[in-house]
């Protein structure tokens, strides 16, 4: 079988891996603190928190922004993660309707949306595919609200000339097991703002003032803490900032090759009427985390494909057709039309080339019969 998705190692996550093993400090530790400093340099930002995942990366950001009572604008096509952390937070989830060709939130959609209860807007990089940052950008500062970037799909895209994940309030990313930057699981929250820095680096660590780390980095081991408020079992260890720190050395050339197979799948898939490829903007550096293309045939698709050995991926349901999202329902048409046609396509670095061809052959010779 292809797989839709698949990690990429070169060995030199092993080699890490020895190295943290052989320590003896298999926990939160200094190649998570390397790891939180080297991605957030990478990214543009001040700080960086490593975590056990983007579903964490989300909780905390709105636990910063104390969204208790108020709204947040965001889009329903997303992994349901982005929406369950408004919940978590107390928090209304005002769902804006999508951009039918890049499945991003329509900023000329959200204004509408804003009142006197609105507080945050969270967008979400479907794909590592750019949204329209200056549009989203004015309208936050307009009206004096939160931006957090869901770059979950994201690491290493770029908006122009910025990283995507460095322009919000907040950045979110995902590690998880198929993600761009893998380390089996995981997440990374990154900001420009110390004091949620400091506060966030206390409430993945269960709200404790100083993690065991930095109480060992004292001239003498501090047994002593104090719990500062409710926090979470969140935290990153360094058996994972060891593979990330790897996945990191080579993400800009993994990336290189995603966007390569995307653009070769729009190459060759052009002739399909019955397809709609990703459309890549001016403004776009894409991450190409996936390649969800469209078509009518959806289903007929998906099971041609796996008779010929061949995985592809729906992504994604909508958040608000969900039973327990019923409450927040409001009509989305693009979104709501559009996901019965979406279908994801085999994209990786380790994707053969002798592989591609075959899924692209499959998919002309479906077509054509």
């Amino acid at each position: 079988m292809i797989p839709v998705f698949r990690p990429y190692t070169d060995g030199k996550e092993i080699e890490y891996l020895k190295d943290v093993i052989n320590s003896g400090w298999w926990g939160l530790g200094p190649k998570t603190k390397e790891f939180e400093e080297k991605f957030s340099h990478y990214i543009g930002c001040k700080y960086g928190i490593g975590l056990n995942s983007a579903t964490a990366a989300l909780h905390l950001a709105f636990k910063c922004l104390d969204i208790e009572g108020y709204e947040v604008i965001t889009p329903s096509m997303t992994f349901v993660s982005t929406n369950h952390a408004i919940l978590y937070n107390g928090g209304i989830p005002v769902f804006c309707d999508i951009e039918e060709d890049n499945l991003n939130i329509d900023p000329d959609k959200i204004e509408a949306l804003i009142t006197t209860k609105t507080k945050a807007i969270v967008i979400v990089h479907f794909g590592g595919y750019a949204c329209n940052m200056e549009k989203i950008i004015d309208i936050a500062n307009k009206y004096n609200i939160y931006l957090i970037e869901d770059s979950s799909h994201a690491s290493g895209g770029k908006y122009k000339d910025k990283m995507l994940g460095s322009m919000g309030d907040f950045g979110i990313f995902s590690f998880q097991a198929v993600k761009n930057l893998s380390t089996g699981d995981g997440g990374m929250l990154t900001t420009n703002n110390e004091e949620w820095f400091e506060r966030s680096k206390k409430l993945r660590w269960v709200g404790i003032s100083k993690d065991t780390f930095a109480r060992g980095s004292e001239k003498s081991y501090s047994w002593f803490y104090d719990v500062v408020e409710l926090g979470f079992k969140y935290h990153m260890n360094d058996i994972m900032a060891a593979i990330g720190l790897a996945q990191l050395e080579k993400l800009d050339w993994m990336n290189d090759i995603r966007r390569k197979w995307s653009d070769y799948y729009r190459e060759q898939l052009a002739e399909i009427k019955e397809i709609k490829c990703p459309t890549k903007k001016d403004y776009m550096f894409p991450a190409c985390h996936n390649f969800v293309i469209k078509t009518e045939k959806r289903d007929e698709l998906k099971n041609y494909l796996m008779d010929k050995g061949i995985t592809t991926g729906v992504h994604y349901y909508p958040n608000h057709l969900y039973d327990m999202y019923k409450p927040y329902y409001r009509k989305l048409p693009i979104t709501e039309g559009i996901w019965k046609k979406l279908i994801t396509l085999p994209l990786y670095p380790g994707l053969a080339e002798e592989e591609l061809d075959f899924v692209i052959e499959s998919i002309k010779n479906f077509f054509t019969k």
